[in-house]
């Protein structure tokens, strides 16, 4: 019985602390009024949307304390496990399968700590109408917990896990959030952005480009101008400058991007809105090894980690166009630029193979497998030993002209 008031006591602390400083269902319902008008009058109905969500949360957890239930959550399971690939629509979507989150259970109280917490502080940028990066939430949410010499977060991965967890649970993306992550990825083309209300020329950006920001929702990022006639999306910065240099969009009437390896979502929801929304095909120019391959992946479908986003991050009809197995005979490249695959490359390639969305594609199973019989990888830069300019001059133009892709 003493256990159960200890019980009792502990989650109404919690409750406290992390729901508002609750101390009866009235007064939770009064906080949440308050809140609500503060939303309406600062922000938009987006913002009004994620805080009734973030109510209804913090709400169940207070029933749940003044019933004297133990205080849980439901976490939708973001694995591979629960990830099916529609074929119809070509993305990868989440599935059903839930997990719940229990105060009380050993192994999961902190993370139902952290839940909270990264929740108090999302409420708190809704109301103030601010962002945050993700490094700033780790920092808003750390501190040690009180009678203890345990951190609140051990590292920022375990703070953007719980982020993402959050996401899945309200049901409302890292954006609606209000918060961001760093900026990567730079374009530059036949197109005209407006940025918070400041129009961007993209055909003037200088040897830089602009910076493609964290946040492209509509309500930060219209598209004014679009006169080109495709997006050519590159891996690295180094590519993206011989093109750039070379002026190549200029030439071929294009959008210029490049994501610095694996794209965030900035770069991927600015690609996708392009697609989608002016009906721009996007093609892809990456390093034929797995990792080039994997990248291709989740501009096309989706990754695993974000499935519950793919609807608005994959663009299924986005083209591969190199550089692949083959080139390295038909371009005529010398030995120097085989770099002998690895066991780890061996089998990352077998496993993008046996995706589903791979499985039954006859010509990815040629491509990945002529480059396993081949022996080694080769990263686009390989072909400036052909000339500088090979790759923007020939290569390219050469592949769109012939259709020459995968898809």
């Amino acid at each position: 019985m003493a256990k159960k008031t200890t019980k009792k006591k502990v989650v109404k602390k919690v409750a406290k602390k992390k729901v508002a400083k609750t101390t009866s269902k009235k007064s939770t319902k009064n906080a949440a009024g308050k809140t609500a008008v503060g939303l309406k009058n600062k922000a938009g109905k987006r913002d009004q949307d994620t805080s009734v969500k973030l109510t209804k949360m913090a709400q169940s957890i207070v029933t749940a304390v003044h019933s004297d239930k133990e205080p849980e959550m439901d976490v939708p399971i973001r694995a591979a496990s629960n990830t099916n690939w529609n074929a119809k629509k070509g993305i990868l979507e989440m599935g059903d399968s839930v997990g719940t989150r229990q105060l009380f259970n050993l192994g999961q109280a902190r993370k139902f700590m952290q839940t909270l917490l990264h929740g108090k502080s999302v409420d708190e940028l809704l109301v103030a109408d601010k962002t945050l990066s993700l490094r700033g939430m780790f920092y808003k949410s750390l501190h040690t917990i009180e009678g203890t010499k345990e951190k609140t977060f051990d590292d920022q991965t375990e703070s953007d896990g719980i982020l993402e967890d959050l996401e899945v649970s309200l049901g409302s993306l890292r954006e609606e959030l209000h918060i961001f992550a760093k900026k990567r990825g730079t374009m530059v083309g036949n197109i005209t952005v407006v940025d918070n209300g400041d129009e961007i020329n993209c055909k003037k950006m200088g040897s830089g480009g602009y910076a493609i920001p964290s946040i492209c929702e509509p309500e930060v990022i219209q598209f004014k101008d679009v006169k080109a006639k495709f997006i050519l999306h590159v891996e690295k910065d180094t590519v993206w400058q011989r093109f750039n240099e070379d002026r190549f969009w200029e030439k071929h009437n294009c959008i210029l991007t490049e994501g610095s390896g694996q794209p965030t979502r900035g770069v991927r929801r600015m690609l996708h809105r392009l697609n989608k929304e002016h009906g721009l095909p996007v093609y892809c120019l990456l390093d034929c090894d797995p990792w080039g391959h994997y990248i291709y992946s989740v501009i096309k479908q989706g990754s695993i980690s974000l499935a519950f986003e793919s609807s608005r991050l994959a663009i299924p009809d986005a083209k591969y166009l190199g550089i692949r197995s083959i080139d390295f005979e038909r371009c005529d490249l010398s030995d120097d630029v085989k770099i002998s695959l690895n066991e780890r490359d061996i089998k990352r390639a077998k496993q993008i193979a046996a995706y589903p969305w791979f499985e039954k594609n006859k010509q990815w199973q040629k491509e990945i497998k002529q480059m396993l019989n081949n022996g080694f990888k080769m990263e686009v830069e390989s072909l400036i030993t052909k000339d500088i300019s090979y790759v923007t001059e020939e290569y390219v133009p050469a592949r769109l002209k012939a259709k020459d892709w995968l898809g």
